[in-house]
C-alpha cells in the first residue's frame, strides 16, 4: 500500500558516502525536522539530470531559509549517488542518498518495474514533505511526467 498524508516514514536505512560508506535510519534522519524527500528513477537519466536534481540544487538555499531539510534518493548504489552529487554541483547538506535494495522504495508503495527498460525495479518520481517523520505533503508523479516533485512546486506547498 501506498504511504499516505499523516503516516509515519517506514524505518528502513540508506546508505551515503562521507569518508566511507555510511548508514543512516529514517528516523534518525527525519526526527526532529522539517525534510523534503524526493525521489528519482535513476541518477546520471535524462529528466532526473536536467531538471529534477538541478531545480532543487538551484533552490536549495530557499528550503534551507525556510528551515527545511533536503534529500534525494534513487534505487542506486551509494558511490553512484555520490559521483552524481558531484557531477551536479550539489551543495553540502543536500544528502544523496542510496536506496541500493529498494527497502525504503518498497516500503513507501512507490516502487516501479522498469525491468523493460534493463533498470529493474526502481522509484517511482515524488516528492513528499514530512514534519518529525510524519508526512505532510505528498507529490507522486504519473508515468513518463514532471510537474508535481519539483523543487518549486513543492516551495509552493510548503507551510510557513
Amino acid at each position: 500500500m501506498t504511504i499516505q498524508i499523516g503516516d509515519r516514514i517506514p524505518e528502513v536505512v540508506l546508505k551515503y558516502i562521507d569518508d566511507g560508506v555510511q548508514a543512516v535510519d529514517t528516523p534518525t534522519l527525519f526526527e526532529g525536522r522539517r525534510m523534503v524527500l524526493f525521489a528519482v528513477p535513476g541518477a546520471f537519466t535524462p529528466t532526473c539530470s536536467e531538471r529534477h536534481l538541478p531545480g532543487f540544487v538551484e533552490h536549495f538555499d530557499e528550503f534551507s531559509q525556510r528551515g527545511v531539510h533536503v534529500a534525494c534518493i534513487a534505487v542506486n548504489d551509494p558511490f553512484v549517488m555520490q559521483a552524481w552529487g558531484e557531477s551536479q554541483h550539489v551543495p553540502k547538506g543536500l544528502r544523496m542518498l542510496s536506496d541500493g535494495n529498494a527497502d525504503l522504495t518498497r516500503a513507501l508503495g512507490l516502487e516501479m518495474d522498469a525491468s523493460g527498460y534493463g533498470m529493474g525495479v526502481r522509484s517511482k518520481r515524488f516528492a513528499l514533505y514530512a514534519e518529525d517523520g510524519i508526512v505532510k505533503q505528498l507529490f507522486v508523479e504519473a508515468p513518463g511526467e514532471f510537474r508535481v516533485s519539483s523543487a518549486e512546486h513543492m516551495l509552493a506547498h510548503l507551510p510557513d
